[in-house]
């Protein structure tokens, strides 16, 4: 009887065991009861019925990562490259992702790779390493827009890296040697361009300002000269003016005045003007003295 109470023990808690089920947090068991799905048992205890439910899967919610091995691909302009990219991934509805497809991570694989190829088959070698974000989103798109049956939800795809072949990587490097030798060629240039148009533009400011200053100092020496001019004429002015004021206070008659008048042409004409104005009395003055001189030389020439 003792033995058969040991028994019965046993045998319960093997029943109990098998009955209760801890789901860790982040996951979830898929429970079917005779080969049929039953349900979907949550994070925390769970209690199964012994015999006739199992767990058929086990679901990780996390957000998970898929490492893409690296892919040869041919790009439009017949270059081969490989592409190494990785999935980040997260399972939405657990059911669909153990019952509608055989293997997930296998699905997002195979379907990742071709993808990759009828995107960068329509690009060419150049295009594919300035546009890798474009590739990612194209990518993603269409990865999160197919698994979307499977109960998946495609968050990233990232393109870790573009590996061409060695030629190729070899003349690639040349270009990138010839365009900054072309750039610095070039810089060099535009500075020595810059620099000449810099002295050229101070020779100009500089003979600019030397014929400015050669004009303003003729304009002051032209000034200076006329007033000098003018200052003389002045004086030369005030003279005749004291002169005629002294002969006519002591009541001249006119053959002095005559004579008077040619004393300030002589004066005149000794200055340093170019011409000489001589009034018209003057000239009636000289007139005279010329037929007298005229008179003089008759007389001479007959004795």
């Amino acid at each position: 009887m003792t033995g058969f109470l040991i028994v019965l023990l046993i045998i319960i808690v093997i029943i109990a065991v098998a009955s209760i089920k801890v789901v860790n947090q982040s996951e979830v068991y898929i429970i079917e009861r005779l080969g049929k799905f039953q349900k979907v048992a949550d994070a925390g205890l769970t209690i199964i019925v012994p015999f006739f439910d199992r767990v058929s899967s086990v679901v990780l919610l996390k957000e998970q990562t898929m490492d893409i091995p690296p892919q040869g691909v041919i790009t439009k302009d017949n270059v081969t490259i490989n592409i190494d990219t990785v999935v980040f991934y997260q399972i939405t509805d657990p059911v669909k992702a153990v019952y509608e497809i055989q293997n997930l991570k296998k699905g997002i694989e195979y379907l990742a790779i071709t993808t990759i190829r009828d995107i960068v088959g329509k690009m060419d070698l150049d295009e594919t390493f300035g546009s890798r974000d474009s590739i990612n989103y194209q990518l993603c798109s269409i990865l999160d827009e197919a698994t979307d049956k499977w109960g998946c939800k495609i968050n990233r795809v990232e393109i870790k890296d573009i590996n061409p072949p060695a030629d190729i990587r070899d003349a690639m490097e040349k270009q990138m040697n010839a365009e900054r030798n072309k750039r610095a060629l070039i810089l060099e240039a535009e500075a020595k361009k810059q620099a000449d148009i810099t002295v050229a533009e101070g020779k100009k400011q500089a003979s600019i300002l030397e014929a400015e200053a050669d004009k303003e100092a003729k304009i002051r020496r032209a000034a200076g000269e006329a007033q000098a001019i003018k200052e003389v004429a002045e004086a030369r002015a005030k003279e005749i003016e004291m002169v005629y004021q002294s002969i006519m206070s002591s009541n001249p008659d006119d053959k002095l005045v005559q004579l008077k008048s040619l004393e300030a042409l002589k004066e005149i004409a000794n200055g340093d003007a170019n011409k000489v104005f001589i009034p018209f009395d003057a000239t009636s003055a000289l007139g005279s003295l010329g037929a007298m001189t005229e008179v003089a030389k008759k007389g001479d020439s007959k004795k």
